[in-house]
């Protein structure tokens, strides 16, 4: 495993980050929340997947308080646990999502912030987490606001670092400010959308962060299986029940059949798998840290560890990405 600084801290993270949406109970539901946990593996099924992936030296850890509405966190917290020493493993968590009926059972007001990583750090079995991260950007709620409670959980001592996840640039250049000028904790990574197939964080969001040091840990870096599928594979159990995945790609799946189909030409050409193709591509991203794979078959972790250190010629990198087409909307 290969291990870099996570932007400009001195905090050094594996080159891949087992995200741990996957894990937790299909059974989860909240009052009032369209979000359904369906596809996700139950703990006994689960922690073959910590195993691997720590005895491979993995040491990031990502989950949220939404994720199976909180049960991901305790099964990430008791597997950490069990195969890992706490002072050893990177471990990140998120918050904003609904967590319970009722007029603040999410967002991102000091009420919300203060109250939910009480309960993640409960979940999770530990005194604190290494970063702590907004899910989402919150419209109702005033940026001094989330960011003053934010500087408190870690000047607390309940999160080492802080770290947000997709937004407009503009949204994150305005709360970086607000701690700057506060003198507050600002965020130290960015966790977005960012795959072959939905490039659009190119533009202005990857630039600003390679610029102010902040380090980019994308989501859905095989764009929800699609990469790792093909140009000519099936469905899956998550991707027929995944209505965000289909809004996302949906509208741009005629240009993306260019892309699939130019990953499995280098894939073939390497003699490596697809997924190893487009985790090796984003790998070479600047800023990239580390993308969060998420696994639900050891042989997808596989795939994932064995996409570390492959370098892709400068031709392949350009055959991979020539046929993209902008996509519409945000992405998140």
């Amino acid at each position: 495993m290969e291990y870099v600084r996570l932007g400009a801290t001195g905090l050094r993270v594996s080159r891949l980050c087992l995200g741990c949406m996957s894990y937790g109970d299909p059974s989860s539901v909240v009052e009032g929340s369209p979000m359904r946990w369906d596809w996700v593996l139950r703990e006994d099924a689960a922690r073959p997947f910590f195993r691997r992936a720590i005895e491979a030296g993995i040491n990031f850890f990502d989950t949220a308080n939404v994720y199976s509405f909180g049960a991901s966190e305790e099964v990430t917290g008791r597997a950490l646990k069990e195969f890992s020493r706490r002072e050893d493993v990177v471990l990140a968590t998120k918050v904003w999502g609904q967590m319970r009926p009722g007029a603040n059972g999410g967002g991102l007001s000091r009420k919300a912030i203060l109250h939910e990583i009480d309960a993640s750090l409960r979940r999770l079995g530990t005194d604190y987490v290494d970063l702590y991260q907004i899910h989402r950007w919150d419209p109702e709620t005033p940026i001094e606001e989330t960011m003053g409670a934010l500087h408190d959980v870690v000047r607390s001592g309940k999160a080492r670092y802080l770290g947000a996840s997709s937004m407009r640039a503009w949204q994150f250049a305005k709360a970086q400010r607000v701690a700057s000028e506060r003198g507050w904790t600002p965020f130290v990574s960015m966790q977005n959308h960012y795959n072959l197939l939905f490039r659009e964080e190119e533009r202005e969001m990857n630039p600003l962060c390679v610029d102010q040091g902040v380090g980019l840990i994308p989501w859905s870096p095989l764009a929800r299986g699609r990469l790792a599928r093909g140009a000519r594979g099936g469905a899956t159990v998550r991707s027929q029940a995944d209505r965000f995945g289909k809004a996302m790609y949906g509208p741009t799946e005629a240009a993306d059949q260019a892309v699939l189909e130019a990953v499995e030409r280098v894939a073939a050409a390497r003699g490596r798998s697809t997924a190893e193709v487009a985790l090796a591509w984003l790998l070479s991203r600047p800023g990239v840290a580390a993308p969060i794979v998420g696994a639900t078959r050891l042989e997808h972790l596989d795939a994932a560890l064995a996409a570390v250190g492959l370098v892709l010629e400068p031709s392949e990198t350009a055959a991979l990405e020539e046929p993209y087409r902008p996509h519409p909307g945000p992405g998140f």
